[in-house]
């Protein structure tokens, strides 16, 4: 069965760090580019980072540029986002997708989605 499993969102006030975890099981992990997006309440899905197969490329919307980073274990299949200096406006529920292009902005280019873990930041 193929899944994606993210965990790790939570309440934090701003300036406060999280790290998400995504898991994945039942395909070939490191075959694919992963990405992480964001949807805040009553908004689109957005694209906020991303990392080809192997690790050695990655992208960070401007909006995370510096705060957040991206990083995998293909041993562990597992994809992390590290999130630092935390503010209100990244507050919603972070998914991690995968797909076949490295560091896709579309939705329609991952092919596997997880559930989706909440983040939220105070002010």
């Amino acid at each position: 069965q193929v899944q994606l499993v993210e965990s790790g969102g939570g309440l934090v006030q701003a300036g406060d760090s999280l790290r998400l975890s995504c898991v994945a099981s039942g395909w070939t992990f490191s075959r694919y580019s992963m990405g992480w997006f964001r949807q805040g309440s009553g908004k689109e899905r957005k694209f906020i980072a991303g990392i080809n197969w192997n690790g050695g490329d990655t992208y960070d919307a401007d909006s995370v540029k510096g705060r957040f980073t991206i990083s995998r274990d293909n041993a562990k299949k597992t994809v992390y986002l590290q999130m630092n200096s935390l503010k209100p406006e990244d507050t919603g529920v972070y998914y991690c997708a995968a797909g076949w292009v490295a560091n896709s902005p579309r939705v329609n280019e991952y092919n596997y989605w997880g559930q989706g873990t909440q983040v939220t930041v105070s002010s």
